[in-house]
């Protein structure tokens, strides 16, 4: 089952826009190494779940894995073949909003080229670009 919250302040969200670069979580904190966003965007709960699934086989549950981004804010989609002026349409999935320096996993307890093996596959299923970072790196 895809990450979403358990309740909310406000159903529908506008889209906005993000700006800037990330200043908190920017920084690999509980792991030894991460994936870390190179751009702003928007990434869906199925896509971070694939991403987990993705370590998660190829690790076969060695070390430990960490997700430090959650999708909170929910996208609408209004059905096929509806004509313009019925209003928003209903919630069709949950999105994280993503700065350009974020990270987005991270990894503790596995060799360095396992962590980079494992990331690569990850990024390959993420809508943004990325790289691998250590701990003591920064954007």
């Amino acid at each position: 089952m895809p990450l979403m919250p358990k309740r909310v302040k406000h159903r529908k969200f506008q889209r906005g826009k993000t700006r800037g670069k990330a200043t908190r979580g920017n920084r690999v904190a509980f792991g030894e190494y991460g994936l870390q966003a190179l751009e702003a965007g928007r990434i869906t709960a199925e896509q971070l779940e694939a991403g987990r699934l993705a370590v998660m086989h190829y690790l076969r549950r060695e070390g430990k894995l960490i997700i430090r981004v959650f999708p909170h804010k929910s996208f609408t989609r209004t059905p096929t073949e509806t004509r313009m002026g019925k209003g928003k349409g209903e919630v069709a999935g949950w999105v994280a909003e993503v700065k350009a320096g974020t990270v987005l996993y991270e990894l503790a307890g596995v060799p360095e080229e396992r962590a980079i093996a494992a990331f690569s596959r990850v990024a390959h299923k993420l809508p943004v670009k990325t790289r691998f970072v250590h701990r003591r790196t920064r954007l």
